[in-house]
């Protein structure tokens, strides 16, 4: 097995996720010195951080759709595009409004990204390895975060008015490298066949993954399509033949984020300056929280593939339940105890990192059969995006602190108490999906799985 050709492809590929790590969190640092340049209040500051995330709803919902009818590595492209131009565009924006749509066009090109690069990755990966293969995906989100924590607290210290705008408009330079690095990278062959029915183009590229069985591979392949689909037949994803991977993704996407991992990330230094900690030390703390999410990113990407995706989910659940339970309860007492608290939201990272953060986009991609697989990873990702989209919106005017000394105009409805203590409880609730609901996909192959989830067998 070729294993160092499938790799670089994948590594090209997930090269989108750094870029979509980096943008989604590139605006913690510029956020405060944004809302102060145009006076924005509690509400407009939430759409402000949130409109990103906006665009990543429309990009996630529609970006299946170019997937199926131009294929994957064509959208590959056009997703670096829009970063680049997104970047370029936020930095230099001379009003509001102007950044509002530069910030929505990088969203379009981050919900894209996470339709299409985990599908992506999927299809072209051996089944022994696909989980580590697709969590590098998530590996190069949770780098893009740390780099860009790293690289705004470097830009914040130096300081000056247009600080916010290098925040932003760096990321244009891996932009480009990764809009020129995905030319090189093959179709997926499972589009080739599903859309163009190109046995031949697609058994040279599983030659390249694997020639020892790229013959069985492909016959396999001729099998399910013969069974399930005319080559290129638009296949509706909302029959009730499909509703068993429906609810798993709609239901495994909803509660990646309400464990609240975007009003974290989004507003993690704002969070700690709530704890006493001063500005510096809140926006220097954000980049210990990249560090702890790249590290258990990484341990989870080494074993996803050995104790598999339902594993890490038992262990992450309840390590969520716990640390947000104590983050609430600091709140709840006023008893911060120094660093506690940003040492608690350091565990809930990594334990997020350890589960939902790695295996979201490895499940998701796994388990609709191949003629839906587009359809599907749109709509995982679509259910992601918007409710990450009202998270981010509505977290100042939930979690900002209730006390009469706040100006009221930045005073929250609940405190970041009883918040806290909602995201604990959804993810009791998450336990009781993984327990009940959640199949295993470990080492299986597309097809199989297709088929598995198309009989709603569990």
């Amino acid at each position: 097995m070729k294993n160092t050709q499938v790799l670089l492809w994948s590594i090209t590929v997930a090269m989108g996720g750094f870029l979509f790590g980096f943008d989604t969190a590139v605006i913690s640092g510029a956020e405060q010195q944004i809302q102060e340049i145009w006076n924005l209040n509690t509400w407009l500051h939430g759409l402000t951080v949130s409109i990103a995330l906006v665009g990543t709803v429309f990009g996630a919902l529609f970006g299946g759709y170019p997937a199926d009818s131009m294929g994957r590595k064509k959208v590959l492209f056009w997703i670096g595009v829009l970063y680049f131009v997104s970047a370029i565009g936020s930095a230099i924006s001379t009003d509001w409004y102007l950044f509002m749509f530069f910030r929505f066009i990088g969203g379009l090109g981050v919900g894209a990204s996470s339709v299409v690069a985990p599908m992506y990755i999927s299809e072209i990966a051996p089944a022994k390895s696909r989980g580590r293969l697709v969590a590098m995906f998530q590996f190069n989100i949770v780098f893009g975060i740390v780099i860009s924590y790293f690289s705004n607290y470097v830009i914040g210290t130096i300081g000056g008015a247009d600080a916010w705008r290098w925040m932003l408009g760096i990321e244009g330079l891996p932009a480009i490298i990764y809009t020129l690095l995905v030319l090189g990278v093959p179709e997926s062959p499972r589009w080739l066949i599903a859309k163009k029915g190109d046995y031949t183009t697609a058994r040279a590229i599983l030659g390249k993954v694997d020639e020892e069985t790229a013959d069985e591979d492909l016959q396999s392949l001729r099998n399910y399509f013969s069974h399930h689909s005319s080559v290129g037949q638009k296949i509706r994803l909302f029959t009730l033949g499909y509703r068993f991977p429906i609810i798993l993704a709609v239901l495994f996407a909803a509660f990646n984020q309400l464990a609240g991992i975007n009003g974290i990330i989004y507003y993690a230094p704002r969070i700690f300056e709530w704890t006493g900690l001063g500005k510096d030390a809140a926006l220097l703390s954000t980049v210990g929280i990249g560090l702890t999410n790249m590290a258990f990113t990484l341990l989870a990407l080494t074993v996803i593939d050995k104790f598999g995706r339902k594993s890490l989910m038992y262990v992450g659940s309840v390590g969520l339940i716990l640390t947000l339970s104590l983050v609430a309860l600091a709140f709840f007492t006023n008893n911060f105890h120094g660093f506690a608290v940003p040492i608690y939201i350091y565990c809930y990272i990594g334990f997020f990192a350890f589960s939902q953060g790695a295996v979201i986009w490895v499940f998701i991609s796994e388990i609709f059969p191949n003629e839906v697989r587009a359809q599907g990873q749109a709509l995982g990702s679509f259910t992601h995006w918007i409710l990450a989209a009202l998270v981010s919106f509505i977290f100042p005017a939930l979690a900002n602190p209730t006390g009469t000394d706040i100006p009221e105009a930045e005073r929250g409805i609940f405190g970041p108490g009883p918040v806290f203590l909602f995201f604990a409880f959804m993810m009791v609730l998450q336990l009781i999906f993984v327990w009940r609901l959640m199949p295993e996909t470990k080492g299986k192959s597309l097809e199989n799985l297709g088929d598995q989830m198309f009989t709603g067998k569990s």
